[in-house]
């Protein structure tokens, strides 16, 4: 099987940086062991298309509230490939839990952003009742998938930036 990718670890500086703007809550120490509980994403299976991603933080969600959950992940992807980020049905069929963006979409350009390409993850409870999940458990599950691009014009725009800098 040809590899067409990598995961990795954003560096402390970026996981600490972006826990701080999401979870203002949160003690220095509890990023510290968050950043050392990060598990770079894998299949559950031989067959499994899916990359599992988990929580590296406990957290709540109350009915209608979002999350954006620093996932500690990047993910250096060839050019010719974009991974997708997809709730894990047993999340949204037990709890109603889905992503804020319906899918999210990581090009490969997104590695060189200036936030290092750090995966986050928008989580909204859709549900009517308060869900918990456990530092460990999986969220989302991200699929590698080949795209095509129509003829266009040249492209010159460069990434900079995560949700919605491309369109600034």
């Amino acid at each position: 099987m040809n590899s067409i990718a990598r995961f990795e670890k954003v560096s402390f500086g970026q996981f600490q940086k972006d826990s701080g703007k999401n979870l203002p809550w949160l003690s220095e120490e509890e990023v510290k062991e968050a950043y050392e509980r990060i598990a770079l994403p894998k299949r559950a299976s031989v067959s499994s298309a899916g990359y599992d991603f988990v929580t590296p933080y406990k957290f709540s969600l109350k009915e209608n509230e979002m999350i954006l959950l620093p996932s500690g992940i990047r993910a250096n992807i060839d050019s010719a490939f974009v991974l997708t980020i997809v709730p894990r049905s047993s999340l949204g069929v037990k709890y109603r839990l889905m992503l804020a963006n319906t899918v999210g979409i990581i090009d490969a350009d997104y590695y060189g952003a200036a936030n290092e390409g750090h995966i986050q993850i928008a989580l909204v409870n859709r549900g009517t009742a308060e869900v918990t999940l456990e530092a460990g458990e999986r969220i989302v599950q991200g699929i590698f998938l080949p795209y095509f691009t129509a003829e266009e014009e040249t492209v010159a725009d460069i990434r900079t930036g995560g949700f919605g800098s491309s369109g600034k």
